[in-house]
């Protein structure tokens, strides 16, 4: 019997079990054992793929976690943390002689065992393997190869976004210009993008979507996330739904509004305004950062036969609500104990016991998909009306 997880592939770790950065950029709170803690007790997700855990650091942590009885590693692929199981990954940024410019990818693994020879690899194609989305000299075919052969999966990452990805900046039209088709597993799409932009390119229609967070702090953890139908959380029934095989699959995706995303529109490089023509109608500037709507304009095929996917929702976090302070936020995860139950499963009614009819009805709308936004773009976020 096929059952529903939450699932959130794309978390960075911020500190090591030494304090030293793995992802400079991210939080110092983003520990290996906060994220499981933080993925099962508070957001209620069953699966999480961390993908920094080539770093020989994190993967010792996760062995020290199997040995001291904290977690376990699954018959089928994957480790379990308490009602969270931990997919392995990691974030490569690669330099192709055939790309524009750099891509990001994920690759990930079964077992520690598989991870460890894949770290091993890494070490001789990047300088510094204890940090994250490390620069790989080398094609990405070969990296794609490696990683099938020690049993992964491979998926490029954010694929529109304008920096370090693959329709961003990695290649002018095809993705056949860097990768084999056939060895990519799926395609992220980043939050400035959904299905039906995604669409647009007939050559995508054959890969699954996922819709992941990419985490830089706890609080990020689920902004974007999918539901599997799964018989267990395991790697294996992972690769499965990838491929659509014996009932697993994505069942819904949710992510936030396109225009919620800081890359959606096109703006000047100078001031973020709107840019439209040659130059900034505000100040003058020629310089702009094109926005992932452009962007996919650009590389929509001429004619597009339908895609049949699974819905996409659009969603917020909770703490993107206006008036949902930190102390009704933790009122209702003492009430409803997870924010999946709270943004999936609590009639509204039960809700406003506890934060209100408005703040209840508007926890509603984010459920629905029905929340009004207002765009961003140029690395700024969109926002919530109120």
């Amino acid at each position: 019997m096929l059952k529903e997880f939450f699932t959130d592939l794309h978390i960075h770790i911020g500190r090591n079990l030494k304090g030293k950065p793995v992802k400079i950029t991210a939080s110092q709170h983003l520990t290996l054992m906060n994220i499981m803690q933080e993925a099962s007790e508070r957001k209620g997700i069953d699966i999480v793929g961390v993908i920094d855990c080539h770093a020989p650091t994190v993967l010792n942590e996760v062995e020290l976690a199997v040995e001291q009885g904290k977690a376990a590693e699954l018959a089928d692929g994957g480790v379990q943390f308490g009602d969270t199981t931990l997919i392995l990954g990691s974030e490569i940024e690669v330099y192709d002689k055939n790309c524009k410019g750099p891509i990001h990818v994920l690759c990930f693994f079964p077992f520690i065992r598989n991870m460890k020879a894949f770290s091993l690899w890494l070490s001789s194609h990047m300088k510094n393997v204890e940090l994250s989305s490390q620069r790989y000299y080398g094609d990405a075919v070969t990296l794609q190869t490696k990683t099938h052969e020690l049993d992964g999966l491979f998926i490029p990452a954010h694929v529109f976004t304008p920096f370090k990805s693959l329709f961003g900046k990695g290649v002018a039209y095809s993705l056949t210009e860097v990768l084999d088709p056939d060895q990519v597993d799926a395609i992220e799409l980043g939050l400035s993008s959904d299905t039906k932009m995604a669409d647009q390119i007939e050559e995508l229609h054959q890969y699954t979507y996922l819709t992941n967070s990419d985490a830089h702090s706890l609080p990020k953890i689920a902004r974007e996330y999918q539901q599997l139908l799964l018989a267990e959380p395991s790697f294996k029934e992972l690769k499965m739904a990838l491929n659509n095989e014996v009932g697993r699959c994505v069942n819904r995706n949710f992510g936030m509004n396109p225009k919620l995303g800081k890359y959606y529109a096109t703006v000047c490089a100078n001031c973020l305004a709107s840019f439209k023509g040659d130059k900034c109608s505000k100040c003058g500037s020629s310089k702009y950062v094109k926005g992932v709507s452009d962007r996919i304009r650009e590389l929509a095929s001429d004619q597009v036969t339908a895609s049949k996917r699974p819905d996409y929702i659009y969603q917020v976090p909770l703490e993107y609500l206006p008036k949902l302070g930190p102390k009704t936020m933790d009122k209702l995860l003492d009430h409803f104990g997870n924010e999946m139950n709270i943004i999936h499963y609590i009639p509204e009614v039960d809700l406003a016991k506890v934060v209100g009819d408005n703040l209840a009805e508007m926890i509603i709308k984010l459920r629905k998909g029905k929340l009004m936004v207002v765009e961003g773009g140029g690395g700024r976020y969109g926002k919530v009306e109120s």
